[in-house]
């Protein structure tokens, strides 16, 4: 849809962003009766849901990938309205282990941890689940557990140094950051908000990795969208400044090209980390200038490996890897046989990634193809080439500047955390990072829209 220069029509409600939270939202703004228009920035719907065909037949995703059938039950439920067809995370044979040192080991799936990383999970476990989700400044000690990285967290309460390694690991596969550069109390309430550790880091039932999506995680955004009032949809539309000076008269929503639109209220879904993009008049509160100027986006990029047959499979190996050493930190298997589809996705994530970004083109995918023959080539002769490469670096992208969601600093949760999700006027926010629940995966995105449209209806019914 294209916009008039000037702002002719009022809306009840303005939506920045298209992401499934601004798509929710927009569903509920016009169950409710109301009118409204979506701005994105992009030329997609869909954020950080991104799908592409790979092969003839198949479909993978360069963003969020992953659902489950039983505590992701508002992104579920869209997944079954639209009709799409789960693929259960492939489990099946060995996984791949590289050490920090360059050996290369395999040992059976769901082997039990031991030791120091079955102690460190344990701890986590239960500190975890004392975090009040509504009220995390509850926690016993919280200003100190807030001030303390994870990093020294895991190591003060494991008593080992060694427990960085295992921190870190943690820390960049759910956030793409360092333990280093991520508040303990932070990571705490990530795992709570995520039905506990063990769910967060499980490829089984009930886990964030059990389910994928055949046709692809964006299918739920267009599909949404599709029940939107098309009229009301602008692409290629970035927000630049929002104006709710007048206590009498409408808000005013300006974008980069130009064109004004006016509301009684205005949703913000966009990261935190952005709002700096955006001149707020009047300006943000402190806490909220805060947050967007110190919550830290992480590195996460995939690089996705076609194949036109699962020799890995055939090779008794589950198409994982989890690495110490080099660019991929852990791979997944993200086939669909159904299509004929044969795939398994790189994660380069953290510091690790972002060095590895600074890479020409050809120069990543030759380090990350090396690292990927180095691990599968200790047990199986002959990798074919793949048939296909994708490759996809979220921090590159600048209406995103990384994924998967703005994670809290140490000092940040204690100070202005209660701020994130809080609305400013007639300015409400949004977003997978303001949810309670599933904090920076779709579900979180899917309640976090639900949250805020309900704010807004109900200060439009009250006038």
């Amino acid at each position: 849809m294209t916009a008039s220069k000037e702002p002719t029509t009022l809306y009840d409600v303005v939506i920045i962003g298209a992401g499934l939270s601004g798509l929710q939202a927009a569903h509920t703004i016009q169950a409710a009766g109301f009118s409204y228009c979506i701005l994105e920035a992009m030329d997609r719907v869909g954020g950080k849901t991104l799908t592409v065909k790979s092969c003839e037949k198949g479909y993978n995703d360069l963003g969020a990938a992953w659902v489950n059938d039983t505590n992701q039950r508002e992104i579920f439920k869209l997944h079954q309205r639209y009709g799409l067809d789960g693929v259960v995370q492939y489990t099946c044979g060995d996984d791949i282990l590289e050490s920090g040192d360059g050996v290369v080991r395999k040992i059976p799936y769901g082997l039990p941890l031991t030791g120091l990383p079955q102690r460190l999970l344990d701890i986590l476990r239960a500190e975890s689940s004392r975090i009040d989700l509504d009220d995390p400044k509850e926690f016993p000690g919280a200003t100190e557990v807030d001030n303390m990285t994870f990093r020294d967290f895991c190591i003060r309460k494991s008593g080992s140094e060694d427990a960085i390694h295992i921190a870190d690991a943690i820390s960049s596969a759910l956030l793409g950051v360092d333990s280093s550069e991520v508040s303990a109390l932070y990571m705490l309430y990530y795992f709570k908000s995520g039905s506990g550790i063990d769910n967060l880091l499980s490829d089984e039932k009930d886990g964030a990795q059990y389910l994928r999506t055949r046709q692809g995680t964006q299918t739920i955004a267009r599909k949404m969208a599709d029940e939107l009032d098309q009229s009301g949809i602008f692409l290629g539309m970035p927000v630049t400044a929002i104006d709710q000076t007048q206590a009498d008269g409408p808000c005013l929503v300006q974008t980069l090209d130009g064109c004004s639109f006016r509301c009684r209220r205005v949703i913000v879904s966009i990261p935190t980390n952005l709002y700096q993009s955006i001149n707020f008049n009047p300006p943000l509160p402190h806490a909220k200038q805060v947050l967007s100027d110190h919550t830290i986006m992480g590195y996460y990029s995939k690089m996705i490996f076609v194949f036109n047959e699962p020799w890995w499979r055939n090779a008794g190996l589950a198409g994982i890897v989890d690495s110490a050493d080099g660019p991929i930190t852990f791979t997944r298997d993200t086939s669909v046989p159904t299509d004929d589809q044969w795939s398994i996705t790189c994660f380069i994530v953290g510091s690790r990634g972002r060095t590895w970004s600074k890479l020409s083109e050809r120069n990543r995918y030759n380090q990350v193809w090396s690292q990927f023959c180095r691990c599968f080539g200790t047990f199986v002769e002959n990798i074919p080439p793949p048939a296909n490469c994708l490759e996809m670096e979220w921090s590159k992208e600048p209406y995103f500047l990384g994924a998967p969601c703005p994670a809290m600093p140490p000092g940040l949760l204690t100070t202005a955390g209660s701020d994130l999700a809080a609305p400013y006027g007639r300015v409400h926010f949004i977003g997978t990072e303001t949810s309670t629940v599933w904090r920076g995966y779709m579900e979180g995105a899917i309640r976090a829209g639900q949250r805020g449209a309900a704010e807004v209806v109900t200060a439009l019914q009250e006038g």
